[in-house]
């Protein structure tokens, strides 16, 4: 990671994320990502594949600006249910590990009221910064 994680003294280690991030260089935001493929078709009516396929939109936009998972920094999830992603928060975290590699990245996950795009369970955004 081109990244380093603030932890102020006494404060417990964050579980999944990072308290804070400090990086430098050139900065990358990815807009938010519904579930859905390059066709506008979702996987599947459950937030571990959707965020699956939400995470791998992430990826693919990041590396058109020559970045990837690990200079990610910031990361904020739109839930339309927290109950299923606290029920599904194993699944997710598996799909994480395997396509971010790191919970080194400030995270947000909040609860929405809904999406614009009809079937949508999660949408993810994200910063990501690359060295100079």
């Amino acid at each position: 990671m081109n990244a380093k994680t603030l932890l102020p003294p006494g404060w417990p280690l964050a579980k999944g994320y990072a308290h804070g991030v400090m990086a430098r260089g050139q900065m990358v935001f990815v807009a938010g990502q519904v579930g859905w493929d390059e066709k506008c078709e979702f996987p599947g009516d459950d937030i571990v594949s959707q965020a699956e396929q939400a995470l791998k939109n992430v990826i693919a936009i990041l590396a058109e600006a020559g970045a990837g998972p690990e200079h990610i920094v910031r990361m904020t999830w739109y839930l339309g249910s927290k109950e299923e992603y606290w029920e599904k928060q194993k699944e997710l975290g598996a799909v994480f590990r395997r396509l971010i590699g790191h919970y080194n990245a400030a995270m947000t996950a909040v609860q929405v009221a809904g999406f614009v795009e009809h079937g949508a369970r999660v949408e993810i955004e994200a910063t990501a910064v690359i060295p100079d």
